[in-house]
Parts: structure tokens; sequence; C-alpha cells
């Protein structure tokens, strides 16, 4: 079954009091360890139609000058517009995603970025980093401004160079970090120690804060392990400059309330191909 739009439909694993307390749960989790997830939240069938739009995305985005951005060797990061996903709606209205949103970053969150990560075969050891310097929000008030949620298209095993997190580490806060983002090599020990790798499979969604400590690992396999990302901003943490997400007008107005209260970007009549700007030069050399 499809909606009208072809976009399969969502069949959340838990009634509303049960999301209720899985919110609880992934706020502790996140300020705890950084990360959270949710197990089984979308069918196979509609992460396999996720898949098909990440690689025609992909393959136009590398037919075009800055259309990828590379994150280290064999490794490309892609910002697409949210009609480029049949799935959006059902990903940014999906009772797990709009309860931790709402949990961490308020009711008057924003939805600032949708993309997608591809570590392809033969892609290396990432250095530890952060996606960004550390807010004022957080340093002084240890308070949650961001949030990245990733969906994983493939069933992942060890060999695809899985991601790699050091729980507890979106608080560290040291002046060495080169651009605010990357510790020197003498605390890589502290971040192995604390080092737990993910292994989600299709129908899985996580959150985290981007401030924790994290790395992608080698993919030593014949496949390509692509990742969406989604990215929301409590109000005014400022993360939507760093990205170019629009719609059109039509899609605009087709777009449930719930949708559009949250997404702050342009709405214009034609859509120009997003030009790749959100480099990081560290992750471009890699380890």
């Amino acid at each position: 079954m499809r909606h009208d739009d072809g976009t399969m439909p969502t069949s959340p694993p838990y009634d509303a009091e049960e999301a209720g307390e899985t919110q609880v749960e992934a706020l502790g989790d996140l300020y705890r360890d950084g990360i959270t997830a949710c197990r089984g939240a979308f069918p196979v069938e509609w992460v396999d139609q996720v898949r098909e739009d990440v690689d025609a995305a992909f393959a136009e985005a590398r037919s075009r000058p800055d259309g990828a951005v590379g994150r280290g060797p064999q490794r490309w990061y892609v910002e697409i517009h949210p009609e480029q996903l049949r799935g959006f709606v059902d990903l940014v209205t999906h009772p797990w995603v709009v309860g931790v949103c709402r949990a961490v970053l308020g009711p008057r969150y924003e939805i600032v970025e949708l993309g997608f990560d591809t570590p392809f075969p033969g892609a290396a050891h990432q250095p530890w980093h952060r996606d960004f310097p550390m807010p004022d929000e957080t340093r002084q008030q240890r308070r949650l401004t961001s949030l990245a949620f990733n969906l994983t298209t493939v069933d992942t095993v060890e060999e695809m160079g899985p991601f790699e997190i050091a729980p507890g580490t979106q608080w560290d806060d040291h002046a060495d970090l080169d651009h605010g983002m990357f510790p020197p090599r003498a605390r890589y020990p502290r971040y192995e120690r604390r080092a737990v790798r993910k292994y989600p499979q299709r129908g899985d969604i996580s959150a985290r804060s981007a401030l924790t400590i994290h790395r992608g690992t080698p993919n030593v396999s014949a496949v390509a392990r692509p990742v969406l990302v989604l990215g929301v901003d409590a109000p005014g943490a400022g993360n939507a400059a760093r990205h170019d997400m629009a719609v059109t007008r039509d899609y605009w107005e087709r777009l449930p309330a719930l949708v559009r209260e949250h997404l702050p970007c342009p709405v214009v009549e034609t859509l120009t191909p997003i030009r790749q700007k959100h480099t990081i030069e560290g992750l471009v050399m890699g380890v």
C-alpha cells in the first residue's frame, strides 16, 4: 500500500502513551550518552525506497561541480531538497522523531538539513571529531540545541565500516580542539576506550548530538553504506546557515501543517541543485 504521492505508510511500533515514555528515555540517553535510537521505526520496504532516492540523488550530484563533498577517502556527503525524498513527510512526522525533537529542542524546533553520507568500499578511518564547535548554550547552560537523525539504508555489518561514537563526549570542552572540532591525537586513547560501534538495520533510526565525538571506520566490504541525515535545530541555533534546503510552492502547499510549522526554508518557484558548502577540511584529508 502507498500514499497518493507514492510514499510508503509508516507503522509506528508503539501507542501514544508508550511513545511518551520512549521520549523520556531518549532524552536521558541523549544527555547521558549523546545518542539514542528507535528500532524498527519504519518498514523495510519504505527504507528500500529511500535507498532508491538516495542513489538517484548521488548520481545526479556527482554529475555536476560541487554536487557532493568529500568527507574522507571514498566517503561523500550530499545535501538534498525534501522533494528529492519521497518519504520525507513520513520521516519528519514519525511520532518518535517528533517527540524527541520536542523533548530536546522545544516545541518550535526547526528542520534545517536533509542529506546523506556514504562510505564506499575503501573508505578509511576518519579522525575523531564533532560536526561543529560547541555553542555557548551548551558550554554555559549544558543545553543541547541541535540533533542529527540518522537512518541507515542497509543492514550494517562490521565490514561496512560502522559508525563509531564515544558516549558522553558531547560535553567535552577543551581549548585545544582544532577549529573547535578535532581533538589532538594525544586524546585519542580516551575516545578509543569509550568507543562503541553501531550496527543499525534497515528501519532503525537514531538521534545524536553532533557534538558527541565520533568517526567513520574503514569500509572493507564490497558495498556502499548510505546513511540518511536529518538535521534539526532549536530556534536560534544557527545551523541553517550551513545548508541550502528549499521547497517549491506547490510542494509547500501540499505539506501537512505539522511539517510546514517546523520547516523554515525558502519557498521557491523552481528548485536549484544544491552546491555543497559544508566542507570539513579535516575530514577531507582523513587519518
